[in-house]
C-alpha cells in the first residue's frame, strides 16, 4: 500500500512538471487520479479568489478536478491555501460506502494540496506576469505581444506574403468629448474588432499607446484593410442608437519573400514613418513604404535636428519681393520671403518650411522673420534711406497662440517700427474656432494701424465669408486666377479675377495680384483695375542689399 502510495505520488509529480499548462482540469485529473482512488476520495473541487477577503463570495473560478461515485456528504475535508497569487480553497469529498478517513488519509491529502499549489500558484504568476507583460491596462495586445510573436513566426518561416500595418485613429479625441470616455472606449472596441475580423490572422491587432495601434496581415487582403481604415459607422450607446464615424491614418509595409531581419524593431523602423508620414498629413491618409518616401522621412528628421542651431546662428535670411504699382510702376512694398543658407548651400524654402510647417516650429521661423524685418526698417529710417511697407506671413499655427496680439506688437514696437510700416500676411482657416481668433486677431491688427492682408485669396472654400465678416486692409489674389495672356481675358478665370478686383475696391481694400509674370498680365491687371502686382516680371525675391539698391532708387519707376 505504501508503494503504491509514493508511485501515485511520483507520477503526479512528473506529470504535472512536464504539464504546459499546470492549471488544465484535464492534465490535474490524469495527474491525481492514482492518489485520489487510494484515498478513497469521490470528488475534488478547487475553487480561486483573487484575494483572501473575496471567500465566500461569487468571485471565484471554480474546478471540478476529480470525480468517481457517489460522495458521503457528511465527511469531506477544505484545504485552504494563500499566497500572493490568490487563495485557493481544496475540497475533497469523501466516497460513499469506504471506510471513513483515518489520520494517514488526510495528512497524505494536506501533502497533495501543498505540493499542487506549488505548481498552480507558479502556473498562476506565469500569467500574471504574461498579463502585465503582453498586455496594456485596457485589455488589448501591446507592442511587446507584437514583437514576441513577429519573432515566433520569423523562426517558423511564416512572415513571407504577410504586411504590418501601423494606424492611427484620426481624431478620435473629438470621438471622446461628444460621445464621453466610456462611450468613447466602446467605439475604439468596435472598430478594432471589426478590423480583426478583417485580417483574420495568426495576431490580434494589438495597441501601442493611446489611439496607435499596429497588426498583421496576408498581403493579398491589403484592399480589404485599406478599405476597412479609410472609415467605418461604428455604432455605440443603449440600444446601439448612437453611431460615430472611425477611420484612421496608416502606414504599410509589405514583407518581401526574401526578408532577412535581425530583430522584430527593424520592421518596426520600415513602417513607423511610414505612418508618421501619412499622419503629417499633406500626401494621404493610407501610405506604404518606399525608398523615396524613406528618404522624405529622413530629411524631415535632419530638418527638425538642424532647427534650432540655424535658428540661433541666424542661418535664416530676409529675401524682399518688390510690390509694385501698377499705374506708375513705383515700389511701394514688399514682401518678406525666407531662405535658409546652411553649410554653405541656399537651401529653398519648399524643402524646409512644409517640415517646420507639421510642427510648431514654424512659429519660432516666423517671429525671427519678423524681428529681422522690424530691425532692417528700423535702420533704414535711422540711415535716411526710403522704408516702404513689408509684408510677412504668418502661419495658422499661431491660432493657438492666445497671446499672439500683444506678442506681435511687442516685436514691433521693441524696434519702434511705424505701425504702417508692417503688414501682416494671414492665410485663410478651416475650423470655425479658427475662424473667430483669425477675426479677433485681424480687427487688433486694424485698430492698432497694422495692416493686415488675406493670402492666396481664391483658391479656398470659404473666400467670400473670409472678407464678409474679417476686416481686411489688403487682398492678395492668388496666381492661380490671374490672367495668363490677352487670349485668356474672357475665360472663367479671368472673368472670376475682374470680379474679385472690383469687389475688392467696392470695399475699399486694396488689391494685390501675385506671380505676374508677363507684360500682357500687367496690362490685363491694369484694365482690371487691380493695384498692385509682384510676380518675376518686376523683381524675383531680393537679398537685402540688392532690394536697399531699389529702395534707394525709389524715385525710379520699373519699366514695361
Amino acid at each position: 500500500m505504501i508503494t503504491d502510495i509514493v508511485q501515485a505520488f511520483s507520477f503526479f509529480i512528473e506529470m504535472m512538471t512536464d504539464a504546459e499548462d499546470a492549471l488544465d482540469p484535464n492534465t490535474q485529473r490524469q495527474a491525481i487520479e492514482h492518489i485520489m482512488r487510494l484515498t478513497d476520495v469521490s470528488e475534488l473541487k478547487i475553487s480561486y479568489y483573487e484575494n483572501y477577503k473575496l471567500e465566500g463570495t461569487d468571485e471565484k473560478m471554480d474546478y471540478f478536478i476529480y470525480k468517481d461515485g457517489e460522495s458521503d456528504d457528511e465527511e469531506y475535508i477544505d484545504k485552504k491555501v494563500t499566497d500572493i497569487s490568490g487563495l485557493a480553497v481544496y475540497r475533497f469529498m469523501h466516497k460513499a460506502g469506504t471506510p471513513p478517513w483515518t489520520r494517514r488519509h488526510r495528512d497524505r491529502l494536506s501533502l497533495l494540496v501543498s505540493i499542487m499549489f506549488v505548481f498552480n500558484s507558479r502556473q498562476m504568476l506565469k500569467q500574471v506576469a504574461n498579463r502585465f507583460g503582453y498586455f496594456d491596462d485596457a485589455g488589448y495586445h501591446n507592442l511587446r505581444f507584437f514583437l514576441s510573436q513577429l519573432e515566433r513566426l520569423d523562426m517558423i518561416g511564416a512572415l513571407k506574403g504577410k504586411a504590418i500595418v501601423h494606424f492611427n485613429l484620426k481624431h478620435f479625441q473629438m470621438v471622446n468629448q461628444q460621445a464621453g470616455r466610456e462611450n468613447g472606449d466602446i467605439v475604439m472596441q468596435g472598430f478594432i474588432d471589426g478590423l480583426d475580423e478583417v485580417i483574420d490572422g495568426e495576431l490580434p491587432v494589438c495597441r501601442i499607446g493611446g489611439d496607435n495601434f499596429i497588426g498583421l496581415f496576408d498581403y493579398d487582403k491589403v484592399d480589404s484593410v485599406t478599405d476597412y481604415l479609410g472609415g467605418r459607422i461604428i455604432k455605440f450607446g443603449e440600444g446601439y442608437g448612437e453611431s460615430a464615424r472611425v477611420s484612421a491614418t496608416a502606414g504599410i509595409y509589405k514583407l518581401e519573400d526574401d526578408l532577412k531581419f535581425k530583430s522584430p524593431n527593424e520592421l518596426m523602423d520600415k513602417v513607423m514613418p511610414v505612418s508618421f508620414a501619412a499622419k503629417s498629413g499633406g500626401k494621404a491618409d493610407i501610405l506604404f513604404y518606399s525608398a523615396e518616401l524613406l528618404d522624405g522621412r529622413r530629411h524631415t528628421i535632419e530638418v527638425q535636428r538642424a532647427f534650432p542651431k540655424a535658428l540661433e546662428d541666424e542661418e535664416f535670411l530676409v529675401y524682399y519681393q518688390p510690390k509694385v504699382e501698377i499705374g506708375g510702376c513705383k515700389l511701394v512694398g514688399a514682401e518678406a520671403l525666407c531662405r535658409w543658407l546652411h553649410e554653405g548651400e541656399l537651401i529653398s524654402p519648399a524643402r524646409f518650411i512644409p517640415v517646420l510647417e507639421s510642427t510648431t516650429d514654424i512659429c519660432k521661423l516666423d517671429f525671427y522673420m519678423i524681428e529681422h524685418v522690424c530691425k532692417d526698417i528700423r535702420r533704414w529710417l535711422d540711415e535716411g534711406r526710403p522704408a516702404v511697407r513689408v509684408s510677412v506671413n504668418l502661419s495658422r499655427k499661431h491660432m493657438l497662440d492666445v497671446e499672439l496680439l500683444n506678442h506681435l506688437m511687442e516685436l514691433i514696437d521693441k524696434y519702434n517700427v511705424p505701425h504702417e510700416l508692417i503688414e501682416v500676411e494671414l492665410t485663410e482657416t478651416t475650423t470655425d474656432v479658427e475662424f473667430k481668433d483669425l477675426k479677433r486677431i485681424v480687427g487688433g491688427l486694424q485698430e492698432l494701424g497694422v495692416s493686415a492682408s488675406v493670402d492666396d485669396f481664391g483658391i479656398g472654400y470659404s473666400s467670400l465669408n473670409l472678407i464678409k465678416e474679417i476686416p481686411w486692409n489688403v487682398i492678395k489674389i492668388d496666381k492661380s486666377i490671374v490672367p495668363v495672356d490677352e487670349d485668356d481675358e474672357h475665360s472663367p478665370r479671368s472673368v472670376m479675377f475682374k470680379y474679385v478686383v472690383a469687389m475688392a475696391r467696392e470695399m475699399g481694400l486694396e488689391c494685390i495680384a501675385e506671380g505676374v509674370e508677363t507684360k500682357a498680365q500687367v496690362e490685363i491687371l491694369r484694365r482690371s483695375g487691380c493695384d498692385v502686382a509682384q510676380g518675376f516680371f518686376f523683381d524675383r525675391p531680393l537679398p537685402k542689399d540688392e532690394f536697399e539698391k531699389r529702395l534707394s532708387l525709389q524715385g525710379s519707376n520699373y519699366k514695361l
